[in-house]
């Protein structure tokens, strides 16, 4: 982890379930992003305060907590406007509950979803 890989996207990967977001990690960072992890929403607050690299944040939905995917996303909308945020979830979610130029991602996603959208979002940073 050294300069070198500060050119690189970060992503900030929110999943409360271990192996879930173990895939995501592995999926995330092939595709050449650096990676950061949160078990849940305030973790990832914790990181997004120290951390003014992240560039997408990539949460699910359902999460315990103080406060799940939704809230999250919208937490992060407010505190930190540039970061781009990708939902996923098991169900069903209509964009407007997602803030404004978030995506949504349905589970199970594959390794292409994942990474096309990331690069889709993350294209000239």
């Amino acid at each position: 982890m050294g300069l070198v890989e500060s050119s690189r996207p970060v992503v900030l990967i929110v999943e409360d379930e271990f192996l879930l977001r173990m895939d995501a990690v592995d999926m995330i960072s092939a595709a050449g992003f650096t990676v950061v992890e949160a078990a849940n929403a305030d973790e990832a607050i914790e990181i997004l305060e120290v951390r003014p690299d992240i560039t997408v944040v990539f949460t699910d939905i359902q999460m315990p907590g103080s406060m799940d995917g939704l809230k999250l996303a919208r937490a992060v909308r407010g505190r930190w406007p540039p970061i781009k945020i990708i939902a996923t979830s098991g169900l069903n979610v209509g964009q407007a509950d997602l803030p404004e130029g978030g995506r949504f991602l349905p589970k199970p996603y594959n390794a292409a979803q994942v990474t096309g959208v990331l690069r889709e979002l993350t294209i000239g940073q």
